[in-house]
């Protein structure tokens, strides 16, 4: 069974539904069992079914059901309206031509591919499992879905890659394993859908579960090992805390406030810089006038911004000091 799934090709089982119908396949007048069958929609294709009936009560048949299905899905399906009765003990064939024409736009590659055959109440009572080689175009429905998820698993790498490079991971080891998930389940579903394609390998769950199980295992092992994201430094214009400051802003040539002196008349002098930034600016500044033999004076403020401390009374005069003639 294993050799038979690399090789891209698995038996075609007959299902028994009660021990009642057992279902046998021709295409073209060759068993379908323990081979691939080839759907080319450019050929015409002659299908013959056999049920043979081994319980106790008639079986009666509808339709024929043709699917071809990946990954849980139906990627096509042909309903042949052909109903018949099966007697108990009794074997029947039908035998009729499959129209496979609009298969070039719903499928390419390999699939697996059921046909059943159905009762009244759409209830399956029997068919057979085989493998399809489509004959199909990539621009299929299943060739554009298998591009849809490449398209969207490059977009999950990207943005998992970017954000591993600018250190805005989660710095917990399983957070970030976790984050790695879709990309590796994005990349198993579209490996399972390439080996189909390419004709290397059918989807069938014994294959496209280990697949993509896998590669999400990969994917999160990779995330799980991703160096710790180092914290972003602080910029320029960020405040500063700490012993250790950086003195890298210039003076912006902004007005100092001022401050009353207490001394008499209107001479006032700047107030201290409040921040380092403004420290740093004015020492770069004096240290340029120092350098250049010249003194530069600070800018008085205007008058009405000048606060003038009122002259103070006549003090009294003390009677020990000495005191000249009047």
């Amino acid at each position: 069974m294993t050799a038979a799934l690399v090789l891209g090709a698995t038996p075609a089982v007959a299902q028994e539904v009660g021990d009642s119908l057992r279902v046998t396949v021709t295409l073209d007048g060759q068993d379908i069992t323990d081979r691939t069958v080839t759907l080319d929609p450019g050929k015409p294709a002659e299908l013959s079914v056999t049920a043979e009936n081994r319980g106790p009560t008639a079986q009666k048949v509808r339709l024929i059901r043709i699917s071809g299905v990946a990954l849980a899905l139906t990627f096509f399906a042909y309903d042949t309206n052909l109903p018949f009765e099966v007697p108990s003990g009794g074997r029947v064939v039908r035998t009729f031509p499959l129209d496979v024409r609009d298969l070039d736009g719903q499928a390419t590659g390999l699939l697996p591919t059921s046909v059943e055959l159905l009762a009244e109440d759409r209830t399956v009572l029997g068919g057979v499992d085989t493998i399809a080689d489509v004959r199909g175009t990539v621009w299929s429905v299943y060739g554009l879905f298998g591009l849809l998820m490449l398209a969207l698993t490059a977009a999950i790498w990207a943005t998992v890659l970017f954000a591993l490079a600018r250190h805005r991971l989660s710095p917990n080891r399983f957070r970030r394993a976790l984050r790695f998930l879709p990309a590796g389940l994005g990349t198993g579903l579209v490996a399972v859908v390439t080996l189909s394609v390419l004709r290397l390998v059918p989807p069938v769950a014994l294959v496209e579960i280990p697949i993509v199980l896998g590669a999400a295992a990969i994917a999160m092992v990779l995330g799980f090992l991703t160096p710790h994201p180092v914290p972003p430094l602080p910029t320029p214009d960020a405040p500063l805390d700490g012993p250790t400051v950086g003195m890298t802003a210039r003076y912006t040539g902004a007005q100092p406030p001022v401050v009353a002196q207490p001394e008499y008349g209107t001479q006032v002098t700047p107030a201290a810089p409040t921040s380092i930034h403004q420290q740093a600016g004015l020492l770069d500044e004096f240290i340029k006038d120092d350098h250049a033999g010249a003194t530069q004076a600070l800018p008085v403020p205007p008058t009405d911004a000048t606060q003038a401390l009122p002259a103070p009374g006549a003090a009294k005069p003390d009677p020990d000091t000495p005191r000249w003639p009047e």
